[in-house]
């Protein structure tokens, strides 16, 4: 999670909201992102797409069997729905997002029995950290 955290760092250095992602398959780190939206003028542009990319042009598969995806935030309604398509088996994340979260916040779509794949899901990893990191970007925008 700490490489995660690294990278939601990273995204306030262009304007972005500090959300940070990494890939682990195997014990091995295949991939990371952060938030790249503003940067990028790109609506998709979330840490956990950016990271997913890259994790499965590396394994050269869209199936992420074996890999574990590590996120600052509770993933919203897209992002859950790709873990759910790169079959994705384990899902780790630190902050919840009550207002945007989709997995337990608001949906709980990576568990949802009716789809083809379901995802395990481990939350609240340093989550006083993830969501200090979020408090601190948001207050310094709007002073």
């Amino acid at each position: 999670m700490q490489l995660a955290i690294d990278e939601a760092r990273a995204a306030t250095e262009h304007g972005d909201v500090p959300i940070g992602a990494v890939v682990v398959h195997e014990g091995e780190l295949i991939a990371s992102g952060h938030n790249r939206r503003e940067v990028d003028g790109d609506p998709t542009a979330h840490a956990e797409i950016l990271a997913i990319r890259v994790a499965a042009a590396r394994l050269g598969s869209w199936r992420l069997e074996g890999c574990t995806l590590y996120v600052t935030l509770e993933p919203c309604v897209m992002c859950a729905g790709a873990l759910v398509l790169a079959r994705l088996p384990r899902l780790v994340f630190g902050a919840d997002d009550p207002k945007a979260g989709a997995v337990g916040a608001l949906y709980d779509v990576p568990r949802d029995p009716r789809l083809n794949h379901q995802v395990e899901v481990v939350r609240g990893v340093e989550a006083e950290t993830c969501a200090a990191l979020l408090r601190d970007f948001f207050r310094a925008r709007r002073s």
